[in-house]
């Protein structure tokens, strides 16, 4: 079959049947459809067959095969990524883990919680705010996404801004190794120094290094309150250059997202919200949150805020009156990716720079728009310098091996990176960047990744082709 170093057989795919049941062990054409994309772009890979295993048991019997015989295997969790990471591109063996969907504990005077990586963020989220506990990394997608995707690829989200990424709350981790080996990584300790960080270097290592079975997380209290506002400017720079003065004034928002209007425009119509108004006079939003647990205190940052965005030509300023508005704001926003998506601009970067440099980050952007006649909109986590960067170039639905496309993503990242930025800040680099990372390091450092890679992985199984090539 075409990918595989070692071609599957009927003696495989029984062996496979043993280990996870006759159930979960998938053939039809249907199945592997639905598993051979993601979110990223258009792409399609078919795999030979889709495993649903339960246990680490079970995927460390399935990868001993795997190893041995030099079949590829492709880890997924719920196939919401966007640089490729989940894609079945050699064919082979494709292990979900969406079986794997239990909360094993939650301990309230640890402030920690054991997890099984097929847990939809969301679900975990709400689990432990019904004890008063907060999980604060929240990307677009929590709602369908899995928290073992979410170590994949550390991902952020809006609350980033304040409270760090998917890596600062990763405490412990029980992997299996490409070889079959089960092992923990650390420890459920706040500090570690005994020996090299193994927890970290699997946190964004996308499926690469090996398959995360369980996760344990650390937790903080749940905030009582929160504020947010929404304000228009008449100018797209100017709403980024006020990104980072808000922060030398010495506010630190919980949420500080940038959209600009063309991406405004389509969301509202994409989710038929009213509540931003849209007018011609406006060029870009900027989505502003505090929280804590003293609304007195909130309220006066809010005001000191909005008293500060004068100064770069804000217009008037709404302030969501209740959850309700709240809710609707922050949907609007989460669902801008889906919704421009589906009026084609398909591809998607998620560059990130310094905060200072946003406003040259977007005028170079919309520079290349014009030079290589492409419409693009921004939005995103202004408030950490990463900037999502939606593409639509007629007839061009797909980066992936796309030489006009290249020459364009080549450019934009020439850009990031001599604004001392790199080339994702939460997507990862899967399938689709991965050309790019000569951009960002030298062979030296290429290669010394290569090799971590080959320590893990010497036969080179486990989502092979993702990151960089060996």
């Amino acid at each position: 079959m075409p990918g595989s170093k070692t071609p599957l057989n009927r003696q495989h795919i029984e062996s496979f049947k043993k280990i996870a049941g006759e159930d979960f062990v998938f053939l039809d054409e249907e199945t592997l459809h639905t598993y051979g994309h993601d979110e990223t772009e258009e792409l399609l890979y078919l795999p030979e067959v889709v495993i649903k295993p339960r246990t680490a048991s079970e995927i460390s019997a399935i990868l001993k095969i795997c190893n041995n015989d030099k079949i590829p295997v492709t880890p997924r969790g719920a196939g919401t990524g966007l640089s490729g990471g989940a894609l079945p591109q050699l064919g082979g063996v494709l292990i979900s883990v969406e079986r794997m969907n239990t909360i094993l504990d939650i301990d309230e005077k640890n402030l920690q919680v054991t997890t099984e990586p097929g847990v939809i963020t969301e679900i975990l989220q709400n689990a432990v705010r019904e004890k008063g506990l907060f999980y604060p990394p929240d990307p677009s997608s929590r709602g369908s996404c899995f928290i073992g995707g979410n170590i994949a690829e550390n991902s952020g989200g809006p609350k980033a801004v304040k409270y760090g990424v998917v890596k600062d709350y990763v405490l412990n981790l029980e992997i299996v190794l490409p070889n079959g080996e089960i092992m923990w990584t650390g420890a459920n300790v706040l500090k570690n120094s005994t020996g090299y960080n193994l927890t970290q270097l699997i946190v964004g290592s996308e499926g690469t290094l090996a398959i995360v079975t369980k996760i344990v997380l650390k937790l903080i209290p749940l905030p009582k309150y929160d504020l947010l506002m929404l304000v228009p400017f008449h100018s797209l720079e100017k709403a980024s250059e006020a990104v980072s003065a808000i922060f030398r004034e010495g506010f630190v928002p919980s949420g500080l997202e940038l959209v600009e209007i063309d991406a405004l425009k389509i969301a509202s119509r994409f989710v038929d919200s009213t509540i931003v108004p849209v007018t011609d006079d406006v060029a870009a939003h900027l989505i502003i949150e505090v929280d804590g647990n003293h609304p007195d205190i909130l309220a006066k940052e809010m005001e000191s805020i909005a008293e500060l965005l004068t100064r770069f030509d804000a217009q008037e300023i709404f302030f969501a009156d209740d959850a309700q508005q709240k809710a609707e704001l922050w949907k609007l926003r989460k669902r801008v990716a889906e919704a421009v998506k589906s009026s084609g601009y398909t591809i998607e970067e998620d560059a990130v720079v310094p905060r200072a440099a946003l406003p040259d980050l977007i005028n170079g952007v919309k520079k290349l728009g014009k030079e290589y006649d492409f419409d693009v909109v921004c939005y995103g986590h202004a408030g950490d310098g990463n900037l999502h960067i939606r593409i639509k170039k007629e007839g061009t639905t797909n980066s992936l091996d796309n030489p006009e496309m290249k020459k364009i993503l080549r450019a934009l990242f020439t850009l990031v990176h001599r604004l001392k930025g790199t080339i994702s800040g939460e997507h990862g680099i899967g399938l689709v960047q991965k050309e790019y990372m000569d951009i960002v390091f030298n062979e030296n450092q290429l290669d010394l990744m290569r090799q971590i890679k080959k320590i893990f992985d010497p036969n080179n199984i486990l989502n092979a082709g993702k990151i960089i090539d060996n």
